[in-house]
């Protein structure tokens, strides 16, 4: 049976490259892979890596007694790797790059991963080097570092933040010195836009200082993937939290937060910007009646050699020590949670110090310090897990413990960005990158920010598990975002456009799910369909098109990454 849907799935496609060919469609995108292009050794190396990390992934899935999917069609994993670092879909645009001049059947048999021609790796790249990732990951990552609001709005502008952390990563720029910068950089909030991280905190309440609390809960949960800010009112009483590298165990006290935020206490505002001076902490703990005052030390690791400087140079320095593994394992587990949708441990930000870990973090977190905390680097080897091409069906029945174990890929439900962005690109056969006006991509942006906004923004907590709601459903159904990109009567949309460029009744209907679902119908879909646009007038047609987009984007499977 397998070997038929894959003849059959080849065919459809074979057809649909001859009709790309001779259509209307946009031509091939001008791909540049420049930035992320790996020397064969450096490529070498990745392979070992993956093939290491997998055969972790493996040993854990036969000791529970797991079966694993077979690999998700290349479409299938084009689609979330673009929903992963540009929050959108692929266009038709790029599938017919990519998908359209390549051998069909790889799309159902995807190549192995020793190919160095490899299509998804040749994919990711191209999603890599375009500006769209540094702008999408840039978005995730300032969430964590600075939250949502708009803050202070004479001392914070959020959007420099934002833009500013956007040209590190498209610069490549490594992650600690990255890390370094937020945590102890001085300046000009609008002429150095990483003191954003400082000022953000500033509130008339605290005398028109950092809010020293809040930048160590968020700096612990940031860049430690650690809790700390769980201590602020008092002792870890419960045991939740383990602040022992070595394994001896030691439960987390009051002490332990206040003295962490101790390092941000001479972080103040002057005529120059954000600078240090020497005022100190004091704070009344639990119990006692008068304030005490608080040393800067670090909650672990306190054998690590720190050079001389201010004290929020020396807890840069300390946090992005090479010997500090929760550094490491902060970031790989924040990036996998961009990649997967959903962490590898069971919290993105609680991740204990001494274990146990899940497979593939410790190796992930080495070979990330080992590479100079490179984030391209990390995320092509994560994107080479067989892990991440699993097939989310599978010929068992898949549970809980099999999306948790990650021998399938976890169905996940879509932030409410990935929607946004996916309608408008379902919308358009091209792709809507920076060689799109920039008059089109600031209204595509206004458009997005205010559905965003109405969906249901999830906030700072952007991996938590929800469930939709009946506003999100109506937006949905009868929004004006989405009923604008639909209706044929746009012929700019991709229902016209489609409706334009097509006589076939097949061949509309085949690229009406590849610019939605980035795939193609199945028989009894297509059949389906079929019958209804049979014997129908030009005017009904372009009807039944805009119906047939409407019904793909409000689909169950269009909100879901899988």
């Amino acid at each position: 049976m397998k070997w038929r849907l894959i003849v059959s799935y080849s065919v459809c496609l074979l057809g649909f490259a001859g009709l790309a060919a001779s259509l209307l469609i946009p031509q091939d995108l001008e791909v540049r892979l420049d930035r992320v292009a790996s020397s064969p050794q450096a490529v070498a190396l990745m392979h070992q890596l993956v093939q290491r990390v997998d055969k972790e992934f493996e040993e854990s899935w036969n000791e529970a007694g797991l079966e694993s999917a077979d690999s998700a069609p290349t479409l299938a994993i084009m689609r979330r790797a673009s929903l992963a670092l540009h929050g959108t879909i692929p266009s038709l645009q790029e599938i017919r790059t990519f998908a359209g001049s390549t051998d069909p059947a790889q799309l159902s048999d995807p190549p192995a991963l020793s190919d160095k021609t490899d299509l998804i790796d040749r994919y990711v790249r191209y999603l890599l080097s375009d500006r769209r990732y540094a702008d999408y990951v840039s978005e995730r990552l300032a969430r964590v570092y600075v939250g949502v609001e708009e803050g202070p709005f004479i001392l914070y502008r959020r959007r420099r933040f934002q833009l500013w952390l956007s040209d590190q990563l498209n610069q490549n720029r490594p992650y600690d010195e990255l890390c370094r910068e937020l945590i102890s950089g001085n300046g000009v909030w609008t002429s150095d836009p990483q003191v954003n991280f400082i000022t953000v905190t500033i509130t008339d309440d605290n005398g028109g200082r950092p809010d020293i609390a809040k930048l160590a809960g968020r700096t612990s949960r940031a860049f430690l993937g650690m809790r700390l800010d769980c201590l602020q009112c008092h002792n870890d009483n419960l045991g939740t939290m383990d602040l022992s590298p070595d394994g001896v165990g030691r439960e987390g006290l009051q002490t332990d937060f206040h003295q962490f935020a101790a390092f941000f206490s001479q972080a103040s505002v002057s005529l120059g910007g954000i600078q240090d001076d020497q005022e100190h902490y004091s704070y009344t703990y639990l119990g006692d009646e008068s304030e005490t005052l608080v040393p800067p030390m670090y909650p672990f690791n306190h054998n690590l050699t720190v050079p001389q400087g201010t004290r929020r140079q020396q807890l840069a320095e300390w946090i992005t020590h090479r010997e500090n593994r929760a550094f490491s394992r902060a970031a790989v587990n924040r990036v996998w949670a961009i990649i997967f949708g959903k962490p590898l441990t069971d919290s993105v930000d609680d991740i204990p110090l001494t274990g146990p870990f899940p497979p593939g973090l410790e190796l992930l977190a080495t070979d990330f310090a080992d590479n100079g905390y490179n984030l391209k680097r990390l995320i092509q080897v994560m994107m080479r897990l067989q892990v991440f091409r699993n097939d989310s069906r599978a010929a068992f029945t898949v549970t809980g413990q099999h999306e948790n174990a990650w021998s399938v890929f976890p169905l996940v439900r879509l932030r409410p960005d990935q929607v946004a962005g996916g309608i408008a690109q379902s919308a358009t056969v091209r792709t809507i990158n920076a060689d799109v006006s920039y008059t089109v991509r600031q209204q595509q942006q206004a458009d997005i920010d205010a559905f965003v906004k109405r969906y249901g923004d999830t906030g700072e907590d952007e991996f938590e598990d929800r469930g939709g709601t009946i506003t999100q459903r109506l937006l949905m159904m009868n929004g004006r975002y989405v009923k604008e990109r639909t209706r044929t009567s746009t012929d700019s949309n991709g229902s016209a456009r489609i409706a334009e460029i097509t006589e076939d009744n097949k061949d509309a209907i085949e690229l009406t799910y590849l610019c939605v679902l980035t795939r193609l119908p199945s028989e009894t879909e297509l059949h389906y369909f079929l019958l209804s646009f049979k014997d129908v007038n030009e005017s009904e047609r372009r009807r039944k098109l805009e119906d047939l987009f409407w019904t793909l984007v409000n689909s169950t499977e269009f909100s879901w990454n899988h």
